[in-house]
């Protein structure tokens, strides 16, 4: 990790994060990465989850930002997609890489495929960190909505999810930004 804004590889003992050498993270990303794996943390502790999924959680908000700032060309190479927006593509290559790795936890997997789009299919890891990651502090946005959403997420778990999915389906609407197959997908399960 540098101090710099350059993306660069994480070696050994460069973060406290302890990302894989083969991440590609500016400073500012290691910060999210870290508030998303925070969240994650306490709220794994408050609903008192078995080792294997509190240790899922944590995974998931440390990797699911892994590649968010390597190069497109990098990204493009790993999934062999030519099509996609890039900033769709660091998610399914992490995944990728992560499968490479030995990584064979397809609930985690899944996680950090899809969790800038959302995932029909997700087991409650990739519910998580797609709550985690828009319900994180250092977002500047409905800060105190956030917030409290985030604390009711260890008891009401499912009706949390369903309302951050809605409130970013609304903004990427407002947005006018495109709706992706999945995310309407997601949404239409939920209704």
């Amino acid at each position: 990790m540098t101090t710099s804004q350059t993306p660069t590889p994480a070696t050994s003992g460069q973060s406290v994060l302890d990302l894989p050498p083969w991440a590609r993270v500016t400073e500012k990303r290691a910060e999210h990465i870290q508030r998303v794996t925070n969240l994650l943390g306490a709220w794994a502790a408050t609903m008192r989850l078995e080792a294997k999924e509190a240790r899922a959680f944590m995974d998931a908000g440390l990797l699911h930002d892994a590649l968010r700032d390597a190069p497109e060309n990098e990204l493009r190479a790993i999934t062999g997609d030519r099509t996609s927006p890039v900033g769709l593509l660091h998610g399914p290559a992490a995944a990728i890489t992560l499968e490479q790795h030995g990584e064979t936890r397809r609930d985690l997997l899944d996680a950090v495929r899809y969790h800038t789009v959302g995932h029909v299919g997700w087991a409650r890891v990739g519910k998580a960190l797609y709550m985690a990651d828009f319900l994180e502090p250092g977002r500047k946005f409905s800060r105190q909505d956030r917030y409290f959403l985030s604390l009711q997420v260890p008891t009401n778990f499912d009706g949390v999810y369903r309302q951050v999915v809605r409130m970013r389906l609304e903004w990427t609407v407002r947005e006018g930004n495109h709706i992706f197959p999945e995310t309407v997908e997601l949404w239409n399960a939920l209704n």
